[in-house]
C-alpha cells in the first residue's frame, strides 16, 4: 500500500513539476536550470562517492559504491541531447555503481544546439577510448544509458563496430530514445513526463541539417548485428514504449542477444527513483546482474 501510494505521488509530482518544464515554448537554458533542480530528488545510495575527473579529453564525473569496484560503466545521461549532465543523474550513477559493483563514468558531454550531431557522439567515443587508455579491457566494460542517452548508447556500439574495433561488454537502456523521427510514438493514457511537442524540437536541435532517420541518429534504422547483448528497460506509461518495443524487434531480427521488460504504470526513466520506489530499485538490480554476467574477469 505505502509503495502504491508513493508510486501516485511521484507520478504526480513528475506530471505537475517536470512535465511542464520540457515544452518547447521554455527555453534551454532555463530547461537546463530548472531540471537541475528537480533532480535532486533522485537520491544516490548511502556510501556513494562521486570524482570530478577528465577522460579522454571529456570532463566526467566517476562514481563508485562500496570497495574494490570491479570493471567500469560507461553511462551516457539522458535529456533529449539539449539538458542534463553527470551532475543530474547522480541518482542513477549511484545505484548502478551499487548494483553493478563497477565503477561508472559518466561524461558531461557536448549539448546541442550549441553543439548538434555529431558532437555528442564524438564525446562518447574519446571518453571511451580514454578508458581504454585507463587500462580497460573493451570487455571490461559496459555501456548503458536513459532516454536520448540510450540512444546514444546503441550510436556509439554501432560506430565502434563499424570501425572494426572491440565492443563492450553489454549494453543497457531505460526509456531509449532511438527514432528521432517520431512517426511510431506510443499514445498513453498517462504520459507524467514527455510532451511530444518537446521531443521533436529536442530531435530539430540535435540533428541539425541530418536527417532524422540517420541511423547514428536514429538507431531502430541501422542493423544491429554483432552487437553485445542487450537489456531494456520501459514503462508502459511513456510515449517511448514503441521506440523500445522496436529496438526489441529489431535487435532479435539481427540475432543480438536482447531482454526487455515493460514495467506497467511506470513513467520515462522511473529508474531515477531508484532506492526510493522498489519497483526501480528491482529493476537496477537487474542491470547489475546483466553487467556483471556479461563483463570479463
Amino acid at each position: 500500500m505505502l509503495q502504491q501510494l508513493l508510486e501516485t505521488g511521484l507520478r504526480q509530482t513528475m506530471n505537475r513539476l517536470v512535465k511542464p518544464v520540457l515544452n518547447p515554448a521554455v527555453p534551454v537554458p532555463l530547461q537546463r536550470r530548472i531540471v537541475s533542480q528537480a533532480y535532486r530528488s533522485s537520491r544516490p545510495p548511502r556510501g556513494a562517492r562521486f570524482e570530478k575527473a577528465v577522460v579522454g579529453g571529456i570532463p566526467a564525473t566517476r562514481t563508485t559504491c562500496g570497495n574494490n569496484p570491479h570493471g567500469a560503466v560507461l553511462y551516457l545521461h539522458g535529456g533529449g541531447y539539449i539538458i542534463g549532465s553527470s551532475t543530474t543523474h547522480r541518482g542513477i550513477t549511484g545505484h548502478l555503481a551499487k548494483s553493478s559493483g563497477c565503477t561508472v563514468v559518466a561524461p558531461d558531454y557536448r549539448l546541442a544546439p550549441e553543439h548538434p550531431f555529431p558532437a555528442a557522439l564524438d564525446d562518447a567515443e574519446a571518453c571511451w577510448s580514454g578508458l581504454i587508455e585507463e587500462g580497460y579491457r573493451p570487455e571490461q566494460i559496459a555501456v548503458a544509458g536513459d532516454s536520448a542517452g540510450g540512444g546514444l548508447t546503441l550510436a556509439l556500439a554501432l560506430r565502434l563496430r563499424d570501425k572494426g574495433l572491440p565492443l563492450p561488454a553489454s549494453l543497457t537502456v531505460f526509456s531509449p530514445w532511438v527514432d528521432l523521427t517520431q512517426e511510431h510514438l506510443y499514445s498513453p493514457e498517462c504520459e507524467p513526463v514527455l510532451q511530444p511537442a518537446w521531443t521533436s524540437k529536442a530531435a530539430r536541435l540535435y540533428a541539425g541539417k541530418e536527417p532524422l532517420n540517420t541511423p547514428l541518429i536514429s538507431p531502430v534504422f541501422a542493423d544491429l548485428s554483432g552487437l553485445p547483448p542487450l537489456l531494456i528497460q520501459v514503462g508502459s506509461q511513456e510515449i517511448l514504449l514503441n521506440d523500445a518495443e522496436r529496438l526489441a524487434s529489431i535487435a532479435k531480427r539481427d540475432v543480438v542477444q536482447t531482454r526487455l521488460e515493460i514495467f506497467n504504470n511506470l513513467w520515462h526513466v522511473f529508474q531515477v527513483h531508484s532506492g526510493q520506489l522498489d519497483r526501480a530499485t528491482a529493476a537496477m538490480e537487474t542491470v547489475g546482474e546483466h553487467i556483471k554476467g556479461h563483463l570479463a574477469g
